[in-house]
């Protein structure tokens, strides 16, 4: 979608050598991470029942009051998955990496962003927001939905239409597909009410009235609501813990994000920013600095505008010539097939692992880390909880987030869920299982440990008790 604009000129070489950097790279690094593989669980669901389930049908723990929205999201996941497995995911993570970069691109040609500027900003993009870019989450078709609207919202401050309707359906799709279509929102509504609003006071309230009810056209209807409010309400979100996570100087990921969009930032604020993308960075970078997870979406707000402050103040003549070009693609080039060729990346426990885990089971819940307790689900093992967690009583949620960070609290969890658990190898909660008596070492390869419960909780508290009643009987003969 380019919204009328007129084709990148001749002196776009370089820019979309690094759209190709950029998706090559994608090819040979991505990997499935967590928060990504329940889709395909809950879309294989939806077909085999040709209706949506209450609840997450594969998760032990109370889920039936949760609102399914993102179903189609899900039924994209369990096609690509049916049909490729992980490769399947991985090359749609590639697709919309690629989508992503390239709608960035045509937004920087339409400002009339330099070409060497728009390439050398492009790839600190790529660096700057890595984790979205190379790990397989739900959040890939926001990647590329996030660059479409500001494509169209940059293309009404330049020469205001009637296709600002356009946003309408964008959304509708996009609540059908992930919840980060609130994100897409919040841009709109700041183009909307900071901007257009000045020149089309009722058309830009009609828009953001009717786009906001958009969000309400998912199979849930009015339900929809409270998907959103239990995903910004979650124990993880309220924590700040896993995607949720705020900013930290501990992870490396985030040192580069902050050494990169700083200069971004001031090259966007030299080019002069509208009042609209003004607020819409300010926002953002608060919503950043509160949680990572936003940081993608400051980074794509800030491209266009900080290539064209780029190429005035630095940049503003580099050509490259067909020569250079051709070859520098062979590194790319190179990247694609290198990746596209290689065996997906197996994170996790092993296949091997996973089958002992379901036979030990004999199907009881199996209480697993995020990455392997999805891969169980899609396998048809039945889990305990697992992603998405804001589908459970906060309660749960809650046992669940503290038995992962080895909190004494999340000891609950253990009493409730089956005799089987799957743990990451050096996890805090491996280390507190693996010094707990109750639970004794089966099985276990180069990332995942299997425990098997050995003695019941009541027994194991009787055990503590008779051991404070000898330790006080003995401290009373010593002080006597």
């Amino acid at each position: 979608m380019t919204c009328g604009m007129e084709p990148s000129p001749p002196s776009s070489r370089l820019t979309w050598l690094a759209v190709a950097f950029g998706a090559g790279s994608c090819a040979l690094l991505a990997t499935v991470g967590a928060d990504a593989r329940w889709l395909a669980a809950l879309g294989r669901e939806i077909v085999e029942r040709g209706s949506i389930p209450t609840g997450v049908p594969y998760a032990a723990a109370p889920s039936m009051d949760w609102v399914n929205v993102p179903v189609l999201g899900e039924l994209i996941f369990h096609a690509l998955q049916t049909v490729g497995g992980d490769k399947g995911l991985l090359l749609a993570q590639l697709v919309a990496a690629a989508a992503a970069l390239t709608l960035l691109a045509l937004g920087m040609r339409a400002l009339g962003a330099p070409d060497a500027a728009s390439a050398a900003v492009l790839v600190t993009v790529f660096f700057a927001a890595a984790p979205s870019f190379i790990i397989v989450r739900a959040q890939l078709f926001s990647l590329v939905l996030f660059c479409v609207v500001l494509l169209l919202l940059r293309s009404e401050a330049r020469s205001p239409s009637r296709r600002i309707w356009l946003l309408v359906p964008l959304i509708i799709l996009w609540a059908n597909l992930h919840g980060a279509v609130l994100v897409g929102l919040a841009v709109a509504a700041a183009y909307l009410v900071f901007e257009r609003t000045r020149r089309e006071p009722i058309l830009a309230a009609g828009v953001l009235t009717v786009s906001t009810v958009a969000l309400l056209l998912t199979p849930a209807l009015g339900d929809s609501g409270d998907y959103y409010l239990g995903v910004l309400r979650s124990e993880a979100a309220l924590r700040g813990e896993g995607m949720w996570a705020p900013l930290s100087s501990h992870a490396p990921f985030d040192v580069l994000f902050v050494a990169l969009v700083v200069p971004l930032i001031m090259f966007a604020l030299r080019s002069g920013l509208q009042l609209w993308e003004i607020a819409s960075v300010a926002a953002f970078a608060t919503f950043t600095v509160h949680a990572g997870r936003n940081s993608v979406w400051l980074l794509c707000i800030v491209a266009a505008p900080a290539a064209r402050g780029l190429g005035e103040r630095f940049l503003p003549d580099l050509v490259a010539t067909p020569r250079t070009v051709l070859l520098c693609s062979w590194v790319p080039a190179a990247l694609l097939v290198a990746g596209v060729l290689q065996a997906p990346p197996q994170g996790g426990a092993s296949a091997r692992v996973r089958h002992e885990a379901a036979a030990l089971a004999a199907g009881r819940p199996i209480l697993a880390d995020g990455l392997d307790a999805e891969r169980l689900a899609l396998e048809g093992q039945r889990v305990w909880i697992a992603n998405p967690l804001d589908a459970f009583a906060q309660r749960d949620q809650r046992l669940y987030l503290d038995w992962l960070d080895a909190s004494p609290a999340g000891d609950a969890l253990l009493a409730e869920a089956g005799p089987v658990v799957l743990v990451t190898r050096g996890s805090p909660s491996q280390r507190r299982l693996a010094r707990d008596p109750a639970f004794r070492r089966v099985a276990r390869d180069s990332e995942s440990v299997i425990y098997l419960r050995t003695v019941r909780l009541a027994e194991r508290q009787a055990y503590v008790r008779r051991g404070v009643v000898f330790l006080s009987a003995r401290m009373a003969q010593a002080g006597s």
